[in-house]
């Protein structure tokens, strides 16, 4: 069997590894569902490559669970991210108390419909010109 082509309009997903990149989208509109928190800053920088951090705190377990916690997210994220996420954008997925344990299936749901609501909430702020200083809109700027 062939190898498939890669689908020229699924923007390529990397990693956020700084920490100045997390802090920034720490400041940006942010999405609770079920078990996750997704933040997502657009870079406005003409990129299309939608880039992904992911946390989970001490609160939700030790080191094991918070790792589980992010392979988990993780996994999520590869499935979900080139169909759901917008090209040129940021997120940062944070893992709360039922990351590890929660079925599958609903963890996946968790992430799509944040994606989705971040998605709508940013597309209604840029039709809205009352909002045209939104966060959402404008580059955020890290602070020194």
């Amino acid at each position: 069997m062939a190898d498939a082509e890669p689908d020229i309009d699924t923007p390529k997903v990397t990693r956020l590894k700084q920490r100045a990149e997390f802090l920034a989208c720490a400041r940006a509109p942010s999405v609770a569902r079920g078990s996750v928190v997704v933040q997502a800053l657009a870079r406005h920088d003409g990129d299309r490559t939608i880039r992904v951090g992911f946390t989970a705190t001490k609160r939700i377990g030790g080191a094991v669970v918070r790792n589980r916690a992010k392979r988990r997210l993780r996994e999520a994220a590869r499935r979900i991210l080139p169909q759901a996420g917008q090209a040129g954008t940021d997120y940062v997925i944070i893992a709360r108390g039922g990351a590890p344990t929660r079925p599958w299936e609903r963890l996946l749901d968790d992430v799509k419909s944040a994606l989705i609501r971040l998605a709508a909430d940013r597309a209604a702020a840029l039709s809205d010109p009352r909002h045209a200083s939104s966060p959402i809109t404008e580059p955020q700027r890290p602070r020194p």
